[in-house]
Parts: structure tokens; sequence; C-alpha cells
């Protein structure tokens, strides 16, 4: 499937009516410059990936769709299955990282400074709010460890906000479940132990 131009929002329903099938949402807008290069990367990523069905969508010409997937910020690119976001990444981003970070391939064994690639099997999961500063900033943080992980927005998922509590015992964000175990706050020593980041440095 090639990469389809979201026009208007009935355009988009009708191509997530499959609640079997994965799709990619790529949100870029022309007015920022970052957006702008995002937007060629994340179009040749879904020429490399033409079997994904992937969405692009300019915010500044279909406007009011990015709000339905939790998105506030460009560029963004979102996972959606059965009209619920899987994953969510945020920032100008590689074409080696979104196919890491949206369809699991295999990373590769230095990252893109030269440096040894953080461990990438670990199991992350991100409990977030969007008016929450912490929240950007361990997000980013995994990012730049090359670290992938799944998000979760508690404000608009009451289920996964009483499950957060209910495990670490904590309502405030962010919160970060690695393999199980529960960071909260943005906790870098415990987040790098966790992870095993920085051995060897």
């Amino acid at each position: 499937m090639a990469l389809q131009i979201v026009t208007d929002a009935a355009a988009l329903d009708e191509q997530l009516a499959d609640e079997n099938k994965t799709f990619v949402l790529g949100f870029f807008g022309a007015f920022s410059e970052a957006s702008r290069e995002a937007r060629r990367v994340f179009e040749q990523w879904c020429v490399e990936h033409q079997d994904q069905p992937a969405l692009l969508v300019d915010v500044g010409v279909t406007r009011g769709v990015h709000a339905r997937f939790g998105v506030t910020a460009v560029p963004t690119v979102v996972a959606v299955r059965g009209g619920q976001v899987q994953r969510s990444i945020v920032g100008v981003q590689s074409a080696d990282f979104y196919a890491r970070a949206l369809l699991g391939e295999r990373a590769p064994e230095v990252d893109h400074d030269g440096r040894p690639a953080a461990p990438r099997q670990h199991r992350v999961t991100v409990y977030v709010t969007q008016s929450c500063p912490w929240c950007t900033r361990v997000k980013t943080y995994l990012r730049e460890h090359n670290v992938f992980y799944d998000e979760i927005d508690v404000s608009r998922d009451e289920s996964a906000a009483r499950k957060m509590v209910a495990r670490s015992g904590q309502q405030g964000v962010p919160q970060v479940d690695i393999d199980g175990s529960f960071v909260v706050g943005f906790d870098k020593p415990r987040i790098d132990a966790l992870l095993g980041l920085g051995r060897g440095a």
C-alpha cells in the first residue's frame, strides 16, 4: 500500500475502517522546518515499507484530526490499531528509528553517533499526561538512548490510570514501567540501572 494523503476526517475514517490492521499516521505541518524535514524522512520510510499501511496528515490542511490521536505537536508519528494509539513518536527521527520503534525491526549495533547502541530487548511503557513537562523529559531521554517504549496518556485512559496506581501505589506522572518495575518521576539513575545504560562508559 502506497502512502495515502489524508484530505479530510471522512477520508481518514474510511482508511482506518479495518480494525485488524495497524496503520501508521504521520502528522506534519509546512509551517515548521523540523516538520518538513521529518516528513521527508517519513515519506522515504514509507517507500521502503510499501506493505505497511501509512497515512500522512498535513495539519495545516486537514484540521482537527490530530486531536483524536492525542497529537499536540508536529512532527508526530503514531501507530493506530482499532482506533487506539499503540505508539507515538514525537520529533525528527531517522528512517531506522521509525522501523525499529513502529515495526520492531532489528536495531543496528551502533547508534547514529557511532557509539554502541543501548539494549533494546526491554519492555518499556511510559505513563504520561499531555500537560506534564517531566513526561516530555523522560520520553526525550529514552529516545536519546534509542530505548523504544509504549506511551499511555492516563488523562485519556481511566482504566490504564487505575492499573498504574494499583501497581505503583502512586498517582503522579511520569511513571515508567521497565520490565515490570515502576519508576516514578524522572529518576535517571533508576532508569539507567533498569535499562543497563551507562555501562562501560
